[in-house]
């Protein structure tokens, strides 16, 4: 298997599919790369070059003791870029990882970059401050950390439902499906799960925002639960000068899944214009 080492001696896990222009698919919690799925195999059958990678701590990369902050995950990211040495690179954040994106814009002036995607991302800021009023109450943060220590198989699996917005009227995200997002979860380190949940809802990354100065695809549900539109992708869209907004009607947080198709087609015409 393919493994890039960091400047911290983590090995990260990464496939690289297909050729032409290239893709960087970064992964959301508590996932892996392999959430990508569906998204790889058609970019990459659509004259598009694929990387997803697992984030440090998640999948098959290592599992590290520290370093889950976006600081350092942005740098790993610039590892991913500069050791495959990719140009006019459309990167592709989902949920906590377009934190990383964000944090990669500004740490490293979007070095590669030529395009940008948040898709149902945490930017710019989640956590309910006295700057941020409208932000997410601390305390369901909290729970979820309770939850994880007390039982993270059982926290992931009831996670996983609302992720995909799934219930009794929703026929349209199987078991299977559930129980291979539980899979990808497991995989993680237990302190990585923990320690990245206090990274997304705690990084502020408001400031991040004016270092996107490519064009912005921004794309989100409008029954995201788990990360509500008017708190995030609203808000990055009316700070970021070339983005473009666009909201799925009745999607929930795990779209890459339940919207494919639509999602595919936006990103393949965003990516490969």
């Amino acid at each position: 298997m393919p493994f890039i080492e960091t400047a911290d001696r983590t090995s990260l896990f990464y496939n690289d599919w297909g050729t032409g222009r290239p893709v960087v698919l970064i992964h959301g919690w508590p996932l892996h790369s392999d959430m990508w799925e569906y998204q790889s195999v058609f970019l990459a059958s659509h004259g598009l070059r694929v990387i997803a990678y697992d984030r440090r701590g998640f999948g098959r990369s290592s599992q590290p003791w520290s370093g889950y902050d976006y600081d350092t995950m942005a740098d790993d990211l610039k590892t991913i870029l500069d050791t495959l040495d990719l140009t006019d690179v459309t990167l592709v954040g989902f949920s906590m990882g377009g934190g990383e994106v964000a944090r990669y814009m500004r740490r490293h002036g979007g070095a590669r970059v030529s395009k940008a995607a948040l898709v149902s991302a945490v930017t710019p800021y989640l956590l309910r401050t006295e700057d941020n009023p409208d932000g997410v109450d601390g305390s369901v943060f909290d729970q979820m950390i309770d939850g994880l220590r007390r039982d993270r198989p059982n926290f992931l699996a009831t996670f996983g439902k609302q992720f995909f917005g799934a219930g009794l009227l929703n026929f349209t995200v199987t078991s299977e499906i559930l129980q291979w997002s539980l899979m990808m979860a497991m995989a993680g380190s237990p302190k990585a799960t923990l320690d990245c949940v206090r990274a997304f809802s705690e990084t502020d990354f408001r400031a991040d925002m004016a270092a996107f100065r490519v064009p912005t695809l921004i794309i989100h549900g409008d029954s995201d639960a788990t990360v509500p539109v008017g708190k995030s992708a609203r808000v990055a869209a009316s700070m970021i000068s070339r983005a473009e907004l666009k909201e799925y009607e009745g999607a929930p947080h795990g779209l890459f899944f339940t919207e494919k198709d639509r999602l595919n087609r936006d990103l393949l015409a965003f990516a490969g214009s």
